[in-house]
């Protein structure tokens, strides 16, 4: 039995991957050197997909990380002049703000429950996750609108790890965006993808930093499409070539499917007497990480699923046993998560 990946990450692979995996092979892609024209070719191809995609504003550019917990280091590194101020409802930003802590930096943390209030800020970076993986909390964009007019001389960065493509964000809010491919691109795990913009790459730049990886030297190499050392060469070939395709399908088509997807999702869950959706306030509720409490634990309900080939997320950390986490990636197709949503409804 073939089975589906809905769990949030790493996730169902897009439909597309398995053919350019084989161009890939075909064309010895993994054994290019990272200062050869042909990845250079290869970067500058992927960084200009992103950019179409995700309808960046031309002041922003695209660099290359291990993954996007390493973006964590290098923005305290190279964008936390003296503060920072982390608005949390969930694991992944907590721990974004204790790496903070870590370099040293002071912090300054507000906790989200169902509801979020723009506020200002005295810290010289604001960090905010539009998508939270671990709780399926998600920003509305007027949040990041408030957000930008309440703190203009900050830094604001954006998580955006499981959002784009299937949620539109407008990049010219924020002055850092980051994400990994193992959720909404539908790949494996192993590349990190950093958004900044000329506002961040100036603050880098006067903080002085000098290590290998530091934005100013990523920035530095990206000017000759290289990387300061060698990258994950297949996926970042990869990737340009998934954000090719979703290019040609349109991010409007995707965002509208991932709504029709999510809506149904939420239907099911919210009719089902085992379920309560875990976020109470609508607009804040995630499209691409469905989150569901279990009234009776989840283990039966994976165990169900499982055997119908439908593998689902169980909770994150404490909720792992009470909640259930249904991944919505523009590689799950309608006819999947209507299959899914059948065997839920299913359930006794």
């Amino acid at each position: 039995m073939k089975k589906v990946f809905f769990t949030p990450g790493p996730s169902e692979l897009f439909f597309t991957y398995a053919d350019h995996f084989r161009m890939a092979m075909k064309d010895q892609v993994g054994s290019i050197s990272h200062r050869s024209t042909d990845f250079e070719i290869i970067f500058q191809h992927t960084t200009t997909q992103i950019g179409q995609l995700l309808n960046l504003p031309p002041s922003y550019r695209v660099v290359f990380a291990a993954s996007a917990t390493e973006i964590w280091e290098r923005s305290a590194q190279n964008l936390i002049t003296n503060s920072s101020h982390h608005f949390i409802h969930g694991a992944f930003g907590g721990k974004f703000h204790q790496v903070a802590k870590n370099w040293g930096k002071e912090t300054q943390l507000t906790q989200i429950e169902n509801e979020f209030e723009p506020t200002k800020s005295e810290a010289d970076f604001i960090a905010l996750t539009m998508n939270e993986t671990s709780t399926g909390f998600q920003h509305h964009a007027d949040d990041l609108v408030a957000m930008r007019k309440l703190n203009p001389d900050a830094l604001i960065s954006l998580d955006i790890v499981s959002s784009v493509p299937g949620i539109s964000v407008d990049f010219s809010q924020v002055d850092s965006a980051f994400l990994s491919v193992q959720k909404c691109f539908g790949m494996p795990a192993g590349l990190g993808i950093w958004i900044v913009n000329d506002r961040a790459i100036e603050v880098a730049n006067t903080m002085g930093q000098k290590s290998y990886h530091s934005l100013p030297s990523l920035i530095e190499h990206a000017d000759k499409n290289q990387t300061p050392s060698t990258p994950n060469v297949l996926n970042i070939y990869l990737l340009g070539k998934i954000a090719e395709d979703m290019n040609r399908r349109g991010m409007r088509a995707i965002q509208i499917e991932t709504n029709y997807k999510a809506a149904l999702l939420y239907q099911t869950l919210a009719s089902h007497p085992s379920f309560e959706l875990a976020i109470s306030t609508k607009h804040h509720r995630s499209k691409t990480t469905i989150v569901a409490n279990c009234r009776d634990g989840n283990h039966n309900i994976l165990n169900h699923l499982s055997e119908k080939g439908m593998i689902i997320g169980e909770g994150y950390a404490d909720q792992k046993e009470s909640q259930i986490r249904v991944a919505n990636f523009p590689a799950h197709s309608k006819e999947q998560v209507e299959l899914l949503c059948d065997a839920l409804e299913n359930l006794s």
